[in-house]
């Protein structure tokens, strides 16, 4: 990894140059310090290593940087679900594709060859043309998945989790208006909206429900494995 990122800064320099690149040894020390973090990072997080590293930048300067690096294809703009512009290294010939925790936001990348070549038969099986392609899961990792406990309520749910409903708490006129609303333990449920404030609404068996959170609240589920 460290002769590609060798090669690759020669590179950069030589496009750097010909561009006319204003601040050209400062942009150099952008570029080493952000090919060091083989990560995903947003421009803030960026200049807070860069100044680790004894180096301060302003963020402007940091993102036309950055901009400049996704011109010249050495950098990729990343958009996540709900989340900052965050920046990634593009190494060339290399694909892979990423898991979000919707719970912690930590990134998982993936490499699949069979995943790679199903999405291309289907392509052509569509009489289509791919030029390029990005896959994005969204979910809860395994450690946030230990982080919790037993039965949450159903308010603590991420849109798109799958649960059973495993008790209700509250009084006797709780548990009889979820009854009546059609809900009962053991019920499988998914979250299909949950903004964090305001009603919430799952489905079970093709049907909706919309719940005041203090009544959801009341629902205790656990995530459905597998």
């Amino acid at each position: 990894m460290k002769n590609i990122h060798l090669l690759e800064k020669e590179q950069l320099k030589k496009l750097f140059k010909q561009e006319h690149v204003d601040r050209f040894e400062d942009s150099l020390k952008v570029l080493d310090v952000f090919f060091k973090t083989e990560g995903h990072v947003t421009t803030s997080e960026l200049i807070q290593l860069l100044h680790e590293n004894g180096h301060d930048f302003d963020l402007n300067f940091v993102r036309a940087t950055l901009n400049l690096m996704c011109r010249f294809g050495f950098a990729v703009k990343h958009r996540f679900k709900n989340g900052e512009i965050r920046y990634e290294h593009m190494h060339l010939g290399h694909h892979h594709d990423h898991m979000v925790c919707t719970k912690c936001k930590r990134i998982i990348e993936f490499e699949d060859e069979a995943l790679e070549s199903l999405q291309a038969q289907i392509a052509m099986s569509h009489g289509f043309h791919m030029l390029q392609h990005r896959m994005e899961i969204y979910g809860i990792c395994s450690s946030c998945i230990e982080d919790r406990v037993v039965d949450i309520p159903l308010t603590s749910a991420k849109p798109g989790e799958q649960l059973q409903i495993k008790s209700f708490s509250g009084g006797t006129g709780a548990r009889m208006r979820l009854s009546a609303m059609g809900l009962r333990i053991g019920d499988k449920v998914e979250v299909v909206t949950n903004q964090g404030s305001g009603q919430l609404v799952v489905a079970v068996d093709y049907k909706r429900y919309a719940l005041g959170r203090g009544l959801a609240k009341k629902v205790l589920v656990q995530p459905i494995q597998g």
